[in-house]
């Protein structure tokens, strides 16, 4: 990367340089910030969600799972985080069965505002709500919450990476003696001192995670993201942008996504299951084998639909695609569905 390591007021230009935390806050969440934008994510990218609706299916049998590990409970919550235009929620409550979708609740949790056309019987929120009974799903939710970079500097000294808003960026501050960040990079993402190195700082991560799953007082919380784990960190960071389909330069600048990995080792609490998306839809009767071809001479309309099924199937657990994405699972009280 390209920049000094001089202070951030070396210059005078204080008030154009901050970290990617606050940057990225701004840019995605602010008064103007991408996530409030009437398109939603949909119009610039592509989630397992928009890819199939044989996820929303997945997830409703997953809540039918948490349901019986409940013990059919009066009533049945289903909390979709960052719920964008709150598409997982409405393919959720439409898949369950009749009896199982007469006790369900549903929960968007979103900074945008209400779609008009969303199912009123969807709860739109800012938080979640506390003391659930069911199920906490977060799609690529925790990569959109805000960390810091840090790079290795000319001397092998880790420091904090600053950007302007045009994404033009500087190194900062020494990450050593910065407390809980400190902390959090030399357990969970420790660098080498060979120079450009960088790291994510996820410590607000592992917050924001720690509290979403407390407000499940008995059932399941599941996170869903790119992810990566200790001993396979990306030496380089993952941080990018995506804008209107295709991965951009990351520009904290309101226009496009901002977005990096999660490292879901560090999120996880006790009693945590970590698989792919692969291993978890699969175990949710997703899976992308070719229909019978007998079935195309008997009843070509039903192969047909089953030969798109299984390529939708095929997409959602694809190597090197989205079936690598990383499936947190913790259970709350219960034992875990997916096992």
């Amino acid at each position: 990367m390209a920049g000094d390591t001089a202070g951030a007021a070396a210059d005078g230009t204080a008030g154009e340089w901050r970290g990617w935390r606050a940057a990225t806050q701004e840019a995605l969440y602010g008064e103007q910030g991408f996530y409030r934008r009437p398109e939603g994510p949909a119009g610039h990218f592509r989630t397992s969600v928009h890819a199939s609706a044989l996820f929303a299916g997945a997830v409703a049998r997953l809540l039918c799972r948490v349901d019986e590990a409940l013990g059919r409970p009066a009533s049945l919550g289903f909390v979709d985080m960052g719920a964008g235009r709150g598409e997982l929620v409405t393919g959720v409550l439409a898949a369950l069965p009749p009896e199982v979708a007469a006790r369900a609740r549903g929960y968007a949790v979103e900074l945008a505002d209400r779609p008009a056309d969303l199912d009123h019987r969807i709860e739109w929120l800012t938080e979640p709500p506390a003391g659930l009974t069911g199920l906490l799903f977060a799609n690529e939710w925790l990569d959109n919450v805000p960390v810091e970079v840090a790079e290795v500097d000319p001397a092998g000294v880790a420091r904090r990476v600053l950007v302007r808003r045009d994404g033009a960026e500087r190194l900062g501050e020494p990450v050593a003696g910065a407390g809980a960040d400190a902390e959090w990079l030399a357990r969970w993402w420790p660098l080498p001192s060979e120079p450009g190195l960088r790291a994510e700082i996820g410590l607000p991560r592992d917050t924001a995670w720690a509290a979403a799953r407390a407000t499940v007082e008995r059932g399941l919380a599941v996170a869903v993201d790119y992810a990566h784990t200790a001993g396979a960190r990306p030496p380089f960071g993952t941080l990018t942008g995506f804008r209107a389909g295709r991965e951009s330069a990351p520009a904290p600048d309101g226009s496009c996504d901002l977005t990096a990995h999660v490292a879901l080792d560090a999120c996880a609490g006790p009693g945590a299951l970590l698989l792919t998306q692969r291993e978890a839809l699969h175990a949710l009767g997703v899976a992308g084998g070719r229909p019978a071809l007998s079935l195309a001479s008997t009843d070509p309309a039903a192969y047909v639909r089953a030969l798109a099924g299984a390529g939708e199937a095929a997409e959602l657990t694809a190597t090197g695609g989205l079936g690598d994405f990383g499936w947190l699972v913790e259970p709350r009280g219960i034992p875990d569905p997916l096992l």
